[in-house]
């Protein structure tokens, strides 16, 4: 008996769509689809819990459906048709490849990786009035007009400096090859018990990039922010997806969300051979002969 797996297909993607139907039949060949879900209509799973999310799209599709089933503890299985395909490990050739150990009863290979969870504290409240969940990141953004903010920072409850600059990147492992990695933040390998933290475009030369343990926990205040038009300015940016406005005098408080989420492993390749092939990490200049 094989594995129950629902579909997702972010159809938005042509090659996406093209490719359900011979994943469908894959799948099928070992196990079963129970449901097949369209990102852009609903992402809500039936009442039914599969034993696998298959998730056609990029590594974007995959970092939503990932906020959105991180409760469920089912594992996550990314075929990528984007541009990069760093969180989505497997393409349609390693899929036929390994669909009999991904989708029949054989042990499936999976890796544990850890999420933020941001809250949203605005002056007076008693209680977050936003909290979310990050794969890759937490961002403080300046926003338009893209004044420089000012933010005091605090870690376990010990005050710490102000900073002063065009905002703040608070990433998991897993999120230092994306944004962070942009702004001069280091890699870590997706195992490492850590969160980083690195500024965006800081005032002060000496404020670098700081890695921290996994389990601390971070306050940034709001002392000077943006306010734009139409309610645009300051805001606090989870994924690159997820938006929450910030004003003076509001609190973001980031820690390690308590639940891990599982992705299925591409047993054909790991993470240095990632690093290399789709980074380009180390490679030599090219060089005239």
């Amino acid at each position: 008996m094989g594995r129950s797996v629902v579909l997702i297909v972010n159809r938005d993607k042509p090659e996406a769509a093209a490719a359900a139907r011979e994943v469908r039949a894959l799948i099928e060949r070992h196990g079963s689809v129970i449901a097949e879900v369209d990102t852009r209509k609903s992402s809500r799973l039936p009442k039914k819990k599969p034993d696998l999310l298959v998730v056609l799209g990029g590594d974007g599709t995959l970092l939503a459906q990932t906020r959105h089933t991180a409760h469920l503890d089912i594992p996550l299985l990314g075929v990528n048709f984007g541009k990069l395909g760093f969180l989505a490990e497997f393409d349609m050739e390693a899929l036929r490849q390994q669909s009999k150990t991904l989708f029949g009863s054989s042990s499936l290979p999976t890796r544990t990786v850890s999420m933020l969870q941001a809250e949203c504290w605005n002056p007076g409240d008693k209680r977050p009035h936003v909290t979310g969940l990050a794969l890759n990141e937490a961002v403080i953004t300046a926003g338009p007009p893209f004044r420089m903010i000012e933010l005091s920072l605090s870690l376990n409850g010990v005050p710490g400096p102000v900073m002063r600059g065009d905002g703040l990147i608070i990433a998991t492992p897993v999120g230092s090859t994306a944004y962070t990695l942009s702004a001069g933040g280091p890699v870590l390998a997706p195992s490492v018990e850590a969160i980083v933290v690195t500024p965006v475009a800081p005032q002060s030369l000496a404020f670098r990039p700081l890695v921290l343990n996994a389990e601390s926990r971070l306050e940034v205040g709001m002392i000077r922010v943006n306010q734009g038009p139409k309610g645009s300015g300051s805001a606090l940016v989870l994924d690159g997806q997820e938006m929450t406005p910030l004003e003076s005098g509001s609190r973001v408080l980031v820690s390690r969300h308590p639940r891990r989420v599982r992705f299925v492993h591409n047993r054909k390749t790991d993470f240095l051979d990632t690093l290399v092939k789709k980074l380009r990490w180390a490679m030599a200049p090219d060089l005239r002969a």
